[in-house]
């Protein structure tokens, strides 16, 4: 039995190498593969050595030749194959171990393989006679049933190759969006490669009838890849889903101690304060009801004093934090075994968004703040007073990650009302006046689209909020205009929309 070696990546390759010769397999070795099997003293022959051709271009050419890819690709069940092999003087491989250059690590021109796809292209491809090994992790079962039954199963052939195929064209796909990366997002290309791995399989998917993974591009990492489940249970499907929405809207808000609480997705509760205590005490306070099996998202460290307060409100389903203090995490996990307690870094940039339609895809740049508050427009006679423009912006940017039709009421840095999903905007104006309550009057409002008609603003006027936030952009924008004016309210157009389905 005959095997060829080529790695980058050297985990467990002496045992293996080792365990091959043990059974009696010739060894071939190209470049560094053969520099460690010399250091440790495996007895092999070098690539060199088969094709009668040293390295050339510092490495580029070593295996791209005919004794490497006949013996590779020839066809055992076939007499012409078997007769080209003979006037070659060609012997056969029964086994390809090879992995790629770091790409996935380092992108550049020198990490883009181009012998090894090459070799694992030909095992794969001829794996009715060739084995193809692209993992170390599949090293020892390999090993196993070499030595159990001599062979290597059809099966096993078969689902090596497939693993093969899957990593070439998850190399190949990270090559051509590495070189495609200068395209402006805002224009989508005519075609584009999405190829994904495997992250993390969950307990089910948004019903316990459904299947649920987490997935990730090859070569990327997810800020998901950096947090830690420091206690609770599993993560299922939606509280990855809502935990997401949570960290990313959280870090919307940048610089002072911030909390927000999430359901389905949508806040249900925000705060900024002088202290992360008091910002968690008022983002609970937003809508106690909707935070019960809520996500609450933290900015700061959560200390024993902030893990009393969280346990003395109806429980969490999961508490996101950058860190948690020994002492609190002990108290938490212990009075609240089922709450999911995370530590995370930053979220990353997304660039685009993609939602499966069908068998079929829309994909999108993601939503940004284009318009700064300094530069929204007041069209009302009454004007706003720089003491508002900070809670024009937190409410703006609640609207914009709430769900349409959305109405988001803000006062004092704090959300007290939040009209969400709803098919018409006058309705969601309802339900945020309803949960604002009494502490509605002097408050701001925002709107994520315009007032199609002014009953909408109507019914946040006439409960008492002081200034209205919306993009603008109505046929009956004057209307809308007009009813600011006869209600004394402040009336800003942003000039953007905010749509989130």
């Amino acid at each position: 039995m005959r095997a060829l070696i080529s790695v980058y990546d050297k985990e467990g390759l002496i045992e293996f190498a080792s365990g091959l010769v043990t059974l009696g397999f010739e060894l071939v070795a190209s470049g560094g593969t053969s520099t460690v099997f010399k250091e440790n003293g495996i007895v092999h022959s070098s690539v060199e050595d088969v094709t009668g051709a040293a390295e050339m271009l510092e490495g580029r050419v070593k295996t791209l030749h005919p004794n490497i890819h006949g013996a590779i690709l020839a066809d055992l069940d076939k007499e012409s194959h078997l007769e080209d092999l003979a006037k070659r003087d060609i012997v056969p491989f029964d086994l390809v171990v090879c992995n790629l250059y770091p790409f996935f690590d380092r992108p550049g021109i020198e990490t883009i393989d181009v012998g090894g796809p090459t070799m694992i292209r030909a095992a794969a491809k001829n794996h009715s006679h060739v084995a193809v090994v692209v993992d170390p992790s599949d090293y020892p079962g390999i090993l196993r049933q070499l030595n159990e039954t001599g062979a290597i199963s059809a099966e096993s052939k078969r689902a090596l190759a497939t693993k093969a195929f899957e990593l070439t064209a998850r190399y190949d796909t990270a090559i051509s969006n590495w070189l495609g990366a200068g395209e402006a997002v805002e224009t989508l290309p005519e075609r584009m490669t999405l190829t994904l791995e495997r992250a993390a399989t969950l307990r089910y998917g948004e019903n316990p009838h459904q299947t649920g993974a987490r997935y990730r591009q090859p070569g990327t990492q997810s800020w998901w890849d950096g947090a830690r489940l420091m206690s609770g249970m599993e993560l299922s499907y939606l509280n990855i889903f809502d935990t997401d929405a949570a960290w990313r809207f959280l870090h919307e808000f940048a610089g002072e101690p911030a909390a927000a609480i999430i359901k389905h997705a949508n806040p249900c509760g925000f705060a900024i304060a002088a202290s992360i205590e008091e910002a968690y005490d008022k983002a609970f306070e937003s809508d106690p009801i909707s935070a019960f099996g809520g996500i609450v998202a933290i900015n700061r460290n959560v200390d024993v004093v902030l893990a009393n307060k969280i346990l003395g409100r109806p429980k969490a389903d999961v508490v996101i934090a950058p860190s948690f203090d020994e002492e609190a995490l002990k108290l938490m996990s212990t009075k609240r075994k089922n709450t999911r307690l995370i530590s995370a870094p930053a979220p990353e940039r997304n660039e685009i968004e993609i939602r499966s339609i069908g068998s079929g895809f829309l994909i999108q740049n993601r939503d940004t703040f284009n318009v700064a508050p300094e530069n929204f427009k007041t069209v009302s006679k009454a004007r706003l007073s720089p003491g508002q423009l900070t809670d024009v912006e937190i409410a703006w940017k609640l609207c914009a990650r709430t769900s349409s039709n959305a109405i988001v009421i803000v006062k004092d840095r704090m959300a007290i009302g939040i009209g969400a999903g709803q098919q018409n905007r006058l309705d969601s104006a309802r339900i945020a006046v309803g949960k604002a309550g009494d502490r509605i009057t002097g408050s701001v409002a925002a709107s994520d689209a315009f007032f199609p008609f002014r009953d909408g603003l109507d019914a946040l006027t006439g409960a008492g909020v002081g200034v209205v936030v919306s993009p603008g952009g109505s046929i009956r924008d004057q209307e809308v205009i007009d009813a600011a004016d006869e209600a004394g309210a402040v009336l800003v157009f942003t000039g953007e929309r905010h749509f989130r389905h």
